[in-house]
């Protein structure tokens, strides 16, 4: 069916969603058919825009997320209503938490549906409210001609501003309703530039610092080539938060590396005079050791005028897109001590940081150092909550470019991995993905090995087999109780990798690593290397 509108073929609600999905720019859909949503589906077919079918919706909402992170654009779920729509909620609240812009949309109970319900097929006592707690944005369309109209609503609250993922419902007895001639529209999204004193104030202090620091976050993933300018001209080291990781390229003599938990960050932070913080929110899900001292001054760049004086209240206030106002910034710097090229302050302080990094990823340093030997400079990791990724990759494996390391930082959730490695490969076939998992996460959405068999991805996933939830069970040891519950019979991950349409190893060491990984990275469908690394170092 196609999706044009004819006098001959009225355009449905469904329809007329598929046409403004494709009018900004949509060219993947993650999602699965349902009763409820199939006049989403009519329009879908033959609509020029490529279907992903997961096995379950949280996956869906994981690998729209990693689609998301890896283009800087939208990504969009499909779901039917009540448990479906339910399933794909913690994906949603991930996006939320770390900013990703994600449009997830479901059909919603009748126009004229009992207030108090009466046991219609999927009804959940209030739908719409469940989902509005967990995005940045949520509507619900109210007639068939809305449905273009509140799709534009929606791609604007996700791009104008802090990214946030969306909500739309529409109610499933209007997706076959004529929606008579309404056409897809846009919303011009509105500039946000810093204020002239504010900038003004910022260029005076970090005109006359001695020892200026860069931190940098998720938030200036579109802005690598102003972080290394900045950089440069200030002379200042640069480290980045782990969803900033990347954004200067690793192999950079100003760069610290990723990751702002290390004890000698503390002593970084100290030690600088003038801190820009550009695009993170300075969150404790980052700086485990606490919120950084007030001693040093701060300016902050953010698109977020909340988010900018969160945390820690600054010397200077930002409230700007970070590539245009870093741009001003660079331009301010005219009048600066020298300060050399910063090179040998930098290289001190990563000494110590890759000291801290290598005591804390003891166990995965063999790991770490046998998979980065595999890749390239296009490399992207997709991670979930695993010790193998927050103690181990994220310091320990260096990345070139931004949006190349994809992990559920604010949230946390377990799962995320598998699925967003497959939304990101989908997102970048050119760039080389992995995904880095643990043997506890990866079973929360393991069934994605048969969507990215079936979708005939190069994907290596490596699983770093600790025997169970190391972290928790650390963590009870270092209360004095006992570890219990945490300890997990793994189930041969090769034989069910190959049972679900994947290719399967097992290593009992790192040994043959960099030669899976490398063959993965070519084979015709995904390969599963399973890596069994013992216990964690306590």
């Amino acid at each position: 069916m196609s999706t044009d509108h004819t006098s001959d073929t009225p355009r449905s609600g469904g329809t007329a969603l598929v046409a403004a999905l494709r009018h900004h720019g949509v060219d993947t859909v993650f999602g699965i058919p349902g009763t409820h949503n199939l006049p989403i589906y009519a329009g879908l077919h033959g609509s020029g825009i490529t279907h992903v079918l997961p096995r379950h919706e949280q996956g869906a909402g994981y690998a729209a997320d990693g689609y998301a992170r890896v283009t800087g654009r939208p990504g969009v779920v499909i779901t039917t209503t009540g448990p479906a729509i339910l399933n794909a909620a913690a994906a949603a609240a991930q996006a939320y938490s770390d900013s990703i812009p994600v449009l997830f949309i479901a059909p919603g109970l009748p126009v004229g549906h009992p207030g108090l319900g009466n046991g219609y097929l999927h009804e959940v006592r209030d739908q719409f409210q469940a989902m509005a707690a967990v995005v940045g944005h949520a509507q619900r369309a109210t007639s068939a001609a809305e449905i273009p109209l509140a799709v534009a609503q929606c791609f604007a609250a996700m791009t104008a501003g802090r990214p946030r993922p969306a909500y739309l419902e529409i109610p499933l007895d209007l997706l076959d309703a004529d929606a008579g001639d309404s056409a897809p529209v846009s919303i011009p999204a509105l500039p946000v530039r810093p204020a002239a004193e504010s900038m003004r104030a910022a260029v005076e202090l970090l005109s006359g610092s001695a020892r200026p620091l860069l931190i940098v976050g998720g938030g200036a993933s579109a802005a690598s080539e102003e972080v290394t300018a900045i950089a440069t001209r200030l002379a200042a080291p640069v480290i980045t938060t782990t969803n900033g990781k990347g954004v200067l390229p690793e192999s950079h003599p100003l760069a610290l590396g990723a990751g702002v938990q290390h004890p000698t960050v503390s002593a970084l932070v100290a030690d600088a005079d003038v801190i820009l913080a550009v695009g993170t929110e300075l969150a404790p899900s980052d700086w485990w050791w606490g919120p950084i001292a007030a001693d040093s001054t701060v300016i902050r760049v953010d698109i977020d005028p909340t988010a900018v004086m969160t945390n820690i209240v600054p010397a200077a206030a930002l409230v700007g897109d970070a590539a245009e106002t870093l741009r001003h910034v660079v331009d301010g710097l005219t009048d600066m001590p020298d300060r050399g090229d910063g090179r040998d302050r930098a290289a001190h302080w990563r000494e110590l940081l890759a000291a801290d990094a290598r005591r804390e990823g003891a166990a995965y340093l063999e790991l770490c150092q046998a998979l980065s030997a595999a890749l390239d400079d296009t490399a992207v990791i997709a991670g979930d909550s695993a010790m193998v990724c927050y103690y181990g990759a994220l310091s320990n494996i260096a990345l070139q470019q931004p949006r190349s390391f994809l992990y559920p930082t604010g949230l946390g959730t377990l799962g995320y991995g598998l699925p967003a490695a497959i939304g990101a490969k989908i997102g970048a076939p050119q760039r080389q993905v992995v995904a880095l998992l643990g043997d506890g996460g990866v079973m929360f959405t393991i069934a994605e090995l048969a969507a990215a068999a079936q979708a005939g991805l190069s994907l290596p996933i490596v699983i770093a087999d600790n025997g169970g939830y190391g972290e928790i069970r650390d963590e009870m040891i270092d209360r004095g109780d006992t570890a219990h519950a945490v300890d997990i019979d793994s189930p041969d991950f090769a034989a069910l990798a190959r049972a679900l349409g994947c290719h399967g190893h097992t290593l009992d060491s790192v040994s043959g690593l960099t030669a899976a990984v490398t063959e993965a990275l070519h084979r015709d469908r995904p390969t599963v290397i399973h890596v069994r690394v013992g216990a964690p170092v306590a």
